[in-house]
């Protein structure tokens, strides 16, 4: 079956063919950075992370787009309020862009925590200050545009077309007005351009109009047409952003153009809190650092990045993701499985006599990538992909347990590298190594712990726990005894 994906354009799942053969522009609207990255943000971003790395596997040349958005976002998401980021710079009495480097530094630690690939390009909106000016200055030429009081707006009633990604027309978008609407709009539901500042105001720019700065929804527009030319293969976000962000996305980019922005809108569902949207503005968000230290008041202990990336793929991009502390214990636990699985076969793999694989073991392999794919191939289930790896967890058990030949060892680990490794991001091709050494002393405290369990010398048992687990090591106990990991 060929790739078929969700387009929330149409509504319905299609085969996903590229305009050019063999190539991908995929754009994903990239972080605010007014705060370091929290739960929400993995779930988008290892989402279209998998999606960018299950098209190589299947051999398309991509090129992948994610911005940072360092001005312009205002607070209620559309043309009122502060700007974010030159909130939280009074906040910590810094420079708005000294506020922007710092969390846009902590973002990418983060994804590469998380092991996501980094983008092929990631362009900032001030940088694209001059390619935003003359956007608006065609945007007003071909009378879809009108400056108002230094400010200037997008008139929606020019573009017959506006609200079809969310399914919204203009009169509904007024009836749900949250707000109290600028008087200098000629309509209710224009969206701003470019936004006059204030004498007081830090992050502004000359143009035609005046001093101002410009709207959040030009900015992806604009970058996004920049580097990937037009129509887009592949737009993606989360769903929150589906209105009014990628509606005024579309509507800008084809005044602008005269032809399609985008073939394929993806949107990504969210992550929930005791049922509500896991965000900044509800203050009720677990940052990722918080989750890789574990110190938070819901979190019971620490967990590693690429078990949150599993907790991610653990459930269908578009269906929402309830955060739970059980539920990242369970992750973990599942990743510890994978990977110690991975460590064990590549231990023996070095010490075994090099042979050829059992030809059923290849066919049993087989069978498992291609039900992988057609997991990945039916919008990108990366649950039921999840699952044919741990059927892979069990086929390497009952390998090792039976001294199974080298060949066949080597191509279960090929299978995991390229599987769990290349297209989910959950294996690595290479781990640190301890050396044998350190796999040998290791191995003696462990007898050593279990020893004094027997016994019943339980302080010494937890006095070599602790000690090892103040070098890095992690000590697990299960129903077939003691294993072990690094942090």
């Amino acid at each position: 079956m060929a790739l078929q994906l969700y387009n929330s354009l149409t509504r319905k799942k299609e085969e996903f063919k590229p305009l050019k053969k063999g190539r991908v522009g995929i754009y994903v609207c990239g972080p605010t950075v007014y705060g370091h990255a929290h739960l929400g943000h993995a779930k988008s971003y290892v989402s279209f992370d998998c999606l960018v790395r299950y098209l190589r596997y299947l051999g398309y040349s991509v090129t992948y787009v994610q911005n940072i958005t360092d001005v312009g976002h205002l607070t209620d998401d559309a043309d009122e309020g502060q700007d974010k980021i030159v909130l939280e710079a009074k906040k910590e009495k810094k420079h708005p862009m000294a506020v922007a480097e710092y969390y846009a530094r902590s973002f990418f630690e983060d994804m590469d925590a998380l092991n996501c690939v980094r983008p092929d390009i990631s362009p900032r909106a001030t940088g694209h200050i001059a390619e935003q000016l003359e956007a608006i200055k065609t945007l007003i030429e071909k009378g879809y545009a009108y400056e108002a009081g230094g400010s200037v707006y997008f008139d929606v009633r020019k573009f017959t077309d506006y609200g079809r990604l969310s399914g919204r027309n203009v009169e509904e978008m007024l009836a749900g007005a949250r707000i109290e609407v600028a008087p200098e709009k000629r309509h209710p539901a224009d969206f701003a351009l470019w936004k006059k500042a204030e004498p007081n105001h830090i992050m502004k720019w000359a143009s035609p109009w005046g001093p101002g700065f410009p709207g959040w929804h030009l900015e992806c527009s604009v970058m996004s047409t920049k580097y990937l030319g037009g129509p887009l293969d592949i737009h993606g976000g989360g769903i929150e952003n589906q209105f009014p962000h990628h509606d005024c996305e579309i509507a800008q980019a084809e005044a602008v153009s005269g032809k399609p922005f985008a073939r394929y809108w993806l949107h990504n569902n969210m992550v929930t809190v005791d049922g509500r949207k896991m965000g900044k503005s509800l203050n009720n968000f677990i940052t990722l650092k918080d989750v890789f230290s574990g110190s938070h008041e819901r979190l019971s202990q620490a967990y590693s990045p690429l078990a949150v990336r599993q907790l991610v793929l653990n459930s269908h991009y578009r269906n929402c993701l309830d955060f739970s502390d059980a539920a990242l214990f369970a992750a973990q636990s599942g990743y510890n499985k994978i990977t110690d699985t991975v460590k064990a076969l590549r231990r023996r793999i070095g010490i075994a006599p090099h042979s050829a694989p059992d030809p059923q073991v290849v066919k049993r392999l087989e069978e498992l990538t291609g039900r992988f794919e057609a997991a990945m191939d039916d919008d990108l289930n990366t649950s039921v992909a999840l699952s044919v790896i741990f059927d892979m967890v069990r086929l390497a058990a009952e390998q090792l347990g039976e001294n199974a030949p080298d060949g066949s060892l080597v191509s279960i680990d090929e299978r995991f590298t390229v599987l769990a490794g290349d297209c989910l991001g959950i294996v690595l091709r290479e781990y640190p190594a301890a050396g044998p050494a350190v796999d040998g002393l290791v191995e003696i405290a462990v007898e050593q712990r279990n020893n004094a369990r027997r016994s019943r010398d339980f302080e010494t048992a937890d006095a070599i726990r602790q000690k090892l687990a103040d070098c890095g090591i992690v000590l697990e106990d299960g129903p077939d005894g003691t294993t072990w990991r690094t942090k």
